[in-house]
């Protein structure tokens, strides 16, 4: 299987998803906590022996103008941590209008009582979710990503 790891880079969590780059398809993995300005390493290294991704995506936040600000430094700043500690590419995505859809998605899940309001913190796993399937639908016939940004 040709698995990729999705992030969605927030000041106090980060959304984790894991993806299948043969379907295209993402589905949201859990959130693990900042600290500090330092992600919670020993959480996202179990999830990456776990898990053994062959490439990582990171939501790069940039202005509805497509301009950068300081949450696109954070996630910037992540990337590349992310790369040197688990020697991967590491692809930057876009990530405007992701938390629309991950709240959409989440709104849907919860009319069908598949989840409950306890389980909001899981919006930014399913923010996490549809970076990785843009990156996937984009990219399927050169997986394994080369590391790129926008």
């Amino acid at each position: 299987m040709n698995c990729a790891f999705g992030f969605d880079v927030g000041s106090k969590l980060i959304g984790v998803a894991v993806g299948n780059a043969l379907t295209a398809s993402a589905r949201a993995l859990g959130v693990v906590a900042m600290r500090d300005g330092s992600p919670d390493w020993p959480a996202l290294d179990a999830m990456q022996a776990q898990w053994l991704p062959e490439a990582l995506v990171v939501g790069l936040p940039l202005t509805l103008a497509g301009e950068e600000q300081p949450a696109t430094r954070r996630a910037r700043r992540f990337a590349e941590q992310l790369g040197a500690r688990y020697g991967t590419a590491v692809a930057l995505v876009d990530e405007r209008h992701s938390s629309h859809e991950a709240a959409r998605r989440f709104a849907g899940a919860r009319a069908a009582g598949l989840k409950r309001r306890r389980d909001t913190a899981t919006i930014d796993a399913e923010a996490a979710a549809v970076i990785l399937e843009r990156w996937l639908a984009d990219t399927t016939s050169t997986f394994p990503a080369q590391a790129s940004s926008p």
